[in-house]
C-alpha cells in the first residue's frame, strides 16, 4: 500500500495524529493510513485482558470498528512523550463513556486508564505498538 496520503511528518507528529483520530472515534478505515501492512499491536496484561494480547493489522482494524459500539467520547490527555529516531513513547490519561455493560463498568459510566505505549514508526507508518494500560475501577 502506498503511504503517500500524509505530508512528511516526524514520527512523533504521526503518532499524535493517529491518537487524535482514535480520539474522534476513528474506525478501521480512518486509522488504516497510519499503519503498516505488517502492523502488530501487543498489549500487556490488564484488567480487561488479563492474558494480554497480540493482534495483527486486520484484527486491529476490526477492533477499531467494534470499539464504536463499546465506547464513545474518548479522550487522551497526553502527559509526556519521548521520541528517539522512529521510536515514540506516549504516556496518557485515557477516558471514554461506556456504551454497554462491561465487567467492571455499567453503561453510561466513564472508564479511565493510565496508558503508556511504545510505537515504532518506519517509512512514515506505524509498524508496531506495545501498550501498557492500567485501568481504574
Amino acid at each position: 500500500m502506498a503511504h503517500d496520503t500524509f505530508p512528511p511528518t516526524s514520527p512523533l507528529e504521526h503518532v499524535l495524529a493517529f491518537i487524535r483520530v482514535l480520539e474522534r472515534g476513528g474506525g478501521g478505515a480512518e486509522i488504516r493510513p497510519f499503519l503498516a501492512d505488517s502492523f502488530v499491536l501487543t498489549e500487556a496484561p490488564h484488567l480487561l485482558a488479563p492474558e494480554g494480547s497480540t493482534r495483527m493489522l486486520a484484527a486491529v482494524l476490526a477492533g477499531a470498528d467494534q470499539s464504536r459500539e463499546v465506547v464513545e467520547d474518548q479522550q487522551f490527555r497526553v502527559q509526556r512523550t519521548t521520541c528517539e529516531g522512529g521510536r515514540v513513547v506516549v504516556e496518557a490519561d485515557w477516558s471514554a463513556t461506556v456504551l454497554m455493560d462491561l465487567r467492571y463498568w455499567d453503561r453510561g459510566e466513564t472508564i479511565r486508564a493510565r496508558t503508556s505505549s511504545v510505537f515504532e514508526v518506519s517509512d512514515g507508518v506505524i509498524v508496531s505498538q506495545d501498550s501498557y494500560d492500567c485501568y481504574f475501577r
